[in-house]
């Protein structure tokens, strides 16, 4: 009997699949070339994380600039470029700051906690058989 319902509901699911339609929406959307502009910059002066960046598109013209301060105290600065024909092109130049940005750390000792466990002499009584 199980045989017989299991071979009714494939033949349903068969019918299902036949009869339900499949409609497929096709949507163009009008080429456009891209434009944007963004930046955005960083200080902390507790970290001593500096960097900014700003960056603009149009069409396949990417033009845009990045800085960040390196540990050794230099301000490392980078223009690119982007196009289509020249491919990602860059430039890298290191500028001294006129103040140390980078802050030390002074390292702390880890304090060490000591906990010694109570010693407890128990005493068995011995047994001897004999």
């Amino acid at each position: 009997m199980a045989f017989k319902f299991l071979i009714f509901l494939g033949l349903v699911a068969a019918a299902s699949a036949v009869v339900l339609p499949v409609a497929v929406k096709h949507v163009e959307y009008a080429e456009a070339p891209a434009e944007y502009q963004f930046s955005y910059s960083v200080h902390d002066e507790t970290t001593g994380d500096v960097k900014s960046q700003q960056e603009e598109r149009h069409g396949d013209n990417v033009v845009g600039q990045y800085t960040l301060v390196d540990a050794d105290g230099y301000r490392r600065v980078v223009d690119y470029t982007a196009d289509e024909h020249n491919g990602f092109n860059a430039v890298v130049r290191r500028e001294p700051l006129t103040q140390k940005l980078v802050k030390t750390v002074v390292p702390v000792a880890p304090v060490a906690h000591h906990y010694v466990a109570p010693v407890q002499h128990v005493s068995y009584p011995t047994y001897y058989h004999h």
